[in-house]
């Protein structure tokens, strides 16, 4: 990890070539990636997003000390905005509203104009990110302002149920007024456009993207643009980390009591918290919805916040270069496992002895359990004591050796 210290103050010389290094090889990543297949750098593709995610939810667990295992349905506020503004569905929702409330559902149509009702809204996806990140903060803050005086258990099932109230609304929203289409899922969403090229290619392209005379495969091209989001997304972090903001969070982390005492408005302080944790999840799922094309809510499952949970766990809490590790590792190993348990098995056995998807279940949960019990702090800790939540446990006292309860 040495290797990756980027701190420009103590030694310029080795950071510098540590971040151009780094940057040549991110640049060079997908294209070697794909002289294996396309599929290994979507699997880096969708890494990418759990990054985001993974980043967004280290601001509440590392950060500010909190507990959030409904996280996920902030990525499902962002991607569903996304479904409803840039697909037909607006077209299916203003339908339904005509057939249960004529009046209304008229006067809809004749301020929106008779193509919306024929074709849908079809935003820009970059007037939806915004709206999204907006969106998924006000989520976020209606998440925080109910737990404010809650710890520990109380405070994980709250957050749990309310993940599980916004995927049971995802998935029963379609009667009388079909906002989300159900178990069925939205589709036909609309690609990311950038400056008029179109990140999924245009018909006819076999999904190549053609920019200043250069092709290279959709999944390439969405590659380049989460991996530029995944950057301004440490860059924000980094910066919050270091604030007055994230000092307050600290303070809190380490002792409410105190904090308080100290003059920090904690109740604000979660709050912003929580809101600005959810609004990253809603940018990436409106980066998720452009991307698949379709959303269903059996993409957003209690599961799901679980594993981008243990990615900030696993990588180190509270520090952003863990996370980012711990992000790469589970959101890509069981995906290349999917890739190697059957072929490898055929090779050995001559059959398939153990689906692929149980063993990659089972070796991705034993992985988590011998890397917790061995390294409690995460893979990659933060090498600042007073950053990590836990740095006064179990450390001895430098003077009398004992360690502290």
């Amino acid at each position: 990890m040495a290797l990756l210290d980027f701190d420009a103050k103590k030694n310029p010389a080795k950071a510098y070539a540590g971040m151009l290094g780094l940057a040549a090889l991110l640049v060079m990543f997908p294209f070697f990636a794909a002289q294996f297949g396309n599929s290994w750098v979507r699997i880096i593709d969708m890494a990418l997003l759990y990054i985001m995610l993974a980043l967004g939810l280290n601001i509440v667990v590392g950060f500010a000390g909190l507990l959030d295992l409904g996280y996920i349905a902030f990525y499902a506020v962002g991607a569903y905005l996304t479904a409803l503004l840039a697909s037909p569905q607006f077209a299916i929702l203003l339908e339904s509203v005509v057939n249960q409330y004529p009046v209304l559902g008229e006067s809809l149509v004749q301020l929106m104009g008779p193509e919306i009702r024929e074709n849908g809204i079809h935003l820009s996806i970059w007037a939806i990110v915004p709206l999204a990140a907006a969106v998924a903060g006000f989520f976020g803050a209606l998440l925080g302002a109910p737990t404010l005086k809650l710890r520990g258990d109380y405070l994980a099932i709250v957050t749990l149920g309310f993940g599980e109230i916004i995927r049971i609304f995802m998935n029963n929203l379609n009667d009388p007024i079909n906002f989300t289409n159900g178990a069925q899922g939205i589709n036909l969403i609309d690609p990311i456009r950038i400056f008029g090229v179109n990140l999924a290619g245009e018909a006819g392209s076999n999904s190549t993207v053609v920019v200043g005379g250069f092709s290279m495969p959709s999944v390439n091209a969405y590659y380049f643009l989460f991996l530029f989001l995944c950057i301004a997304v440490v860059f924000v972090t980094k910066r919050l980390q270091h604030s007055r903001l994230g000092r307050a969070w600290v303070a809190i982390r380490e002792d409410e009591i105190a904090a308080k005492a100290m003059g920090i408005n904690t109740r604000n302080v979660k709050l912003l918290a929580f809101s600005m944790g959810a609004s990253f999840g809603g940018v990436a799922g409106a980066m998720f919805a452009s991307f698949q094309g379709f959303v269903s809510p059996e993409s957003f499952s209690l599961t799901e916040s679980i594993a981008v949970l243990a990615m900030v766990v696993l990588g180190g809490i509270g520090h952003i270069p863990g996370v980012i590790l711990g992000g790469i590792i589970l959101a890509s190993i069981p995906e290349v496992l999917r890739h190697v348990v059957e072929p490898a098995q055929q090779a050995l056995f001559g059959h398939v002895v153990i689906e692929a998807e149980v063993l990659r279940q089972l070796l991705y949960g034993l992985a988590m359990v011998l890397i917790m019990l061995n390294r409690p702090a995460g893979l990659w800790p933060s090498p600042k004591h007073e950053d990590r939540p836990d740095h006064d446990v179990d450390q001895p006292n430098k003077s009398t050796g004992v360690v502290s309860a």
